[in-house]
């Protein structure tokens, strides 16, 4: 994988980092089903020099040119025709994809960003590929205005030509009914005079019904006693009867005592916050269906050789069998996603991963509504020894610790490791002894999968915990046990 270009960032700025995270996701839900070709449009981004630059790169083979600086016209528009076919095929092939509503509407939302006029395109090889412009908005296409007019026109001759209608209309009338002969008029007038009184004189018979006077009559037979039992019917006590049961599932309803109200949360303006800081080194890939003794041999032959008389085939089913399911990385990232729907709605999560030396990477603080963005980062996690590796753990607690307040309010950070720090020769004792100094509030707490307690006193200077987990079912009992010693997992009072 090359380098096309590298551009500053600011890494405080969380709008940018945000959109880069949004970015990634996209590119993880359409890889598997784009062909790689269709694919390489996309440079892949990755923030570089402790987070101080980002680097866009891409598996495509060749020197990077901006298509602004192709000189032959015909060879640009052929650049530029293959990148719309790329486009294209991507739409299709959304179409098809099985996506959920959310992923749907996230990626419909990012195809005008594909899009997007301002993004520079570079060609290597003849192929075009994209640099997502951070800075610059999504440029819209124009609307045009003929469409309007059209129906404004349309709407004038609809109403002309119903009016013309109903003038031929009336014109018909007035032909049948009015005929020209002045004789006819005059018969016509006393018919339409004579029909009143007829119509006077019928209701002064009416009027005879004098017989209303039997109205007396009628308060005898509702002054009558035979209605009296007729609310004597016991529907009331029946529809009492009913309403009970619907008032008395209150009860059902038990809080348990250490819930958080809606109220506590809505009046606490600066809540605590909290950071994962994941180990996504090589190691974590080992088995913890092996006892730690046999992974440590594993590590041994890794770093300084397999033994002379050993086969490759041997080698590679050595391999497969220490690095087979449950391992310590599918297993940390299944409890750390079940842990996270654990943690209050009102607690900010950020996520620290140590992926290779010299620095830690890490992302922007989730709300509650953001966690599955958070979730599909750990999700994505997959150590690689591009660059050497290495765990950078120093780095990683340096830059967890400056994200946290830890003085004001209770923050937390939670470690999930296998093992000590490779990239640095800090000793990592001495960061914790300036943080629990500096931050008395800031607490951490140790998830040690190896067991081998070499970073221990990070946790003992913060007044945190180390908590071993070397098989699944401990990691999932020292997972909840760490989280809940953070007591910030309280439930939301129903």
């Amino acid at each position: 994988m090359q380098r096309i270009t590298r551009i500053s960032i600011d890494h405080n700025d969380l709008t940018k980092l945000a959109l880069l995270e949004q970015y990634s996701l996209m590119l993880s839900l359409l890889k598997p089903h784009l062909t790689e070709r269709t694919f390489s449009i996309f440079a892949i981004p990755k923030l570089m020099s402790n987070n101080d630059y980002l680097g866009w790169y891409t598996h495509l083979e060749g020197q990077p040119i901006l298509i602004d600086h192709v000189a032959d016209e015909s060879h640009k528009q052929k650049i530029k025709d293959t990148l719309t076919t790329r486009i294209n095929d991507i739409e299709t092939a959304i179409k098809s994809i099985p996506l959920n509503d959310e992923q749907q509407k996230f990626v419909a939302l990012w195809l005008p960003r594909i899009k997007n006029l301002a993004n520079q395109i570079f060609v290597i090889n003849d192929e075009p590929v994209i640099i997502f412009d951070l800075a610059k908005p999504v440029l819209s296409q124009p609307v045009i205005p003929p469409v309007t007019v059209s129906k404004s026109f349309w709407r004038w001759w609809y109403w002309l030509i119903l009016a013309l209608l109903l003038l031929g209309l009336l014109s018909l009338l007035w032909y049948f009914f009015y005929p020209s002969s002045p004789e006819n008029k005059v018969q016509s007038v006393p018919e339409l005079i004579i029909i009143p009184p007829v119509l006077v004189n019928k209701p002064e018979p009416v009027s005879k019904p004098a017989p209303v006077v039997e109205p007396p009559k009628a308060p005898q037979v509702v002054a009558t006693p035979e209605p009296d039992p007729v609310p004597a019917i016991e529907p009331e006590p029946i529809i009492n009867t009913q309403e009970v049961p619907k008032v008395k599932p209150k009860p059902k309803v038990k809080n348990p005592p250490n819930c958080i109200t809606q109220d506590e949360i809505k009046n606490n303006p600066n809540p605590s916050k909290m950071v994962i800081v994941f180990d996504n080194s090589l190691s974590m890939t080992a088995t913890l269906a092996e006892s730690p003794a046999e992974v440590e041999q594993f590590f041994q032959y890794l770093s300084y050789g397999y033994p002379r008389n050993m086969s490759e085939q041997e080698k590679v089913d050595y391999q497969k069998k220490m690095t087979r399911l449950p391992s310590r990385l599918s297993t940390s990232k299944s409890v750390a996603l079940s842990s996270i729907d654990k943690i209050q709605p009102n607690i900010g999560i950020s996520l620290v991963t140590l992926n290779r030396c010299p620095a830690a990477n890490f992302t922007q603080f989730y709300d509650y509504a953001g966690r599955s963005i958070l979730k599909n980062n750990i999700t994505r996690l997959n150590p690689s020894g591009a660059g050497g590796g290495g765990t950078p753990l120093y780095s990683g607690l340096e830059k967890a610790s400056s994200m946290l307040d830890g003085v004001n309010r209770n923050d937390y950070i939670l470690i999930i490791s296998d093992g000590e720090d490779s990239c640095s020769r800090n000793n990592i004792c001495t960061l914790a002894n300036y943080i629990s100094t500096q931050k008395p509030k800031l607490k951490i707490n140790i998830v040690d999968i190896a067991g081998e307690h070499k970073i221990d006193c990070v946790a003992d200077m913060t007044g945190g915990k180390v908590y071993i987990a070397q098989s699944p079912k401990d990691m999932i009992k020292q997972m909840n046990n760490a989280v809940s010693d953070l007591k910030i997992n309280r439930p939301v009072c129903q």
